[in-house]
This record gives structure tokens, C-alpha cells and sequence, in this order.
């Protein structure tokens, strides 16, 4: 999934870069509100966790951006004003959550998988389905106690599938939420088609993957109907 980290502490911004990429989250960073609004007008995102103390823009009128531009992030709030009233106000203009500096690298994960969950109607983060076991927190997939050897891609891929459960995916908006850059990746290659081969490849020596649907000249859907 794809975030945006809008931070204009250099050493916070790349600390969470970091540890979220070790998550397996893609990350992109801003310094400046100017620099944040550009590319919320340009590409999705998942995520946007927002400094309210920026050097050059009210953290506040940019969440106000972030809506009014239809982006359908997650908006976590990072920021050293721990006031109600800050609070309140960044949660009446829409965003998920709020989390005071200093904060918990790990907390920030919990909190996203858990706005993850909820958002997408998932009420655990363990998802059975025809035998197999998708844990999105620890980002891995059993059969009964077998460990299903998954890459990064083939991964993200079935997560973003299940996260948006019996609703058409085209090719090209895995691209844009699975790869680090979408603009250097050719929409008229088989790359989505080459994972999605090779993940049910993997899956299929233990049961049937039909679930997996392929939507003729659009997409994948995972079918859980």
C-alpha cells in the first residue's frame, strides 16, 4: 500500500520511511505543504500521515485539500500539538486518527491495520479463506500449519485484492498501489498477470484458488460471495 509522509523533520520523516517499508508499505515524502499538495493531486494513495507544523502551509487547510481533492486516504494525524481542540478539529475534517509526537513506531503500524480492518469491513486481521490463512499483520499466508513462501509483490497483490474483497481491480490500479513508482511501469505489460500466475501457482498444490477471479480484458476480483 502506498503512503505519503508529510514531515519536515528530515530525520522523523525518513525513521518512519524506513520502518514502514520494513512493513512492506511503499512510502513517498514531503517536507513542505507545497510539495505534499502537488503530489495529492497527482498520485492515490492509501495512506497520508500529516504534520500539522509545517514550515510553509496549516496542516489543517491541507487536510481540507486532501478531501475536497477526493483522495480516499487514510489521514493519520503526527503532530506535537496535543490539544482537544486540535484534535477535534483534524477529526471533524476527516481524518482516521490522530497520534501525539513522540510516538510508537509500532503503535502507528497497529493503528493503520487496524483503520486497514475497518475500512474495509475486515474484523480481524487473520482472514480464512477456503483453507488458507491470510495474515495481514505479519504479511503471510498458511495452509493449515504449512508456510506458503510468498515475495513482496505476490503478497501485496492478494492483499489488496482481499482489503477490497468482491469488487473488480483493473490492472491498472494494481499497478498504482502495488509498484513503487506506477508511471515507470508500462500498463500494457503482463506484469500484474505474471504475479497473479505465480501467486496461484504457489497456492494451488493445497487447494482451489477459483476464488481468485479473472475479469476478462478488465481485471482480478477476489470473490468471497
Amino acid at each position: 500500500m502506498n503512503v505519503l509522509i508529510i514531515e519536515d523533520e528530515k530525520s522523523l520523516a525518513k525513521e518512519v520511511q524506513d520502518f514502514l517499508k520494513k512493513e512492506g508499505y511503499t512510502c513517498e515524502l514531503a517536507a513542505t505543504g507545497k510539495e505534499a499538495s502537488e503530489k495529492i493531486f497527482v498520485n492515490p494513495y492509501d495512506f497520508i500521515l500529516l504534520d500539522l507544523g509545517l514550515p510553509d502551509y496549516d496542516g489543517m487547510q491541507l487536510l481540507k485539500e486532501v478531501k475536497e481533492a477526493g483522495q480516499e486516504a487514510a489521514v493519520i494525524i503526527l503532530t506535537a500539538r496535543g490539544s482537544t481542540d486540535d484534535k477535534v478539529k483534524g477529526l471533524d475534517l476527516g481524518a482516521d486518527d490522530y497520534l501525539a509526537k513522540p510516538f510508537s513506531l509500532l503503535e502507528l503500524s497497529s493503528r493503520m491495520q487496524a483503520i486497514t480492518r475497518r475500512k474495509h469491513g475486515l474484523k480481524r486481521s487473520i482472514t480464512e479463506i477456503n483453507g488458507f490463512q491470510i495474515d495481514l499483520t505479519n504479511r503471510s499466508v498458511h495452509f493449515n500449519n504449512t508456510l506458503i513462501n510468498l515475495t513482496k509483490k505476490e503478497f501485496d497483490i492478494l492483499q489488496y485484492l482481499l482489503i477490497n474483497k468482491n469488487r473488480v481491480i483493473t490492472r491498472m490500479q494494481l499497478t498504482e498501489h502495488i509498484w513503487d513508482n506506477a508511471l515507470e511501469v508500462d500498463y500494457d505489460s503482463n506484469y500484474v498477470d505474471v504475479h497473479i500466475k505465480n501467486l496461484r501457482k504457489k497456492l494451488t498444490p493445497f487447494a482451489s484458488v477459483d476464488w481468485i477471479e479473472t475479469v476478462r480484458g478488465i481485471g482480478y476480483r477476489l470473490n468471497l460471495t
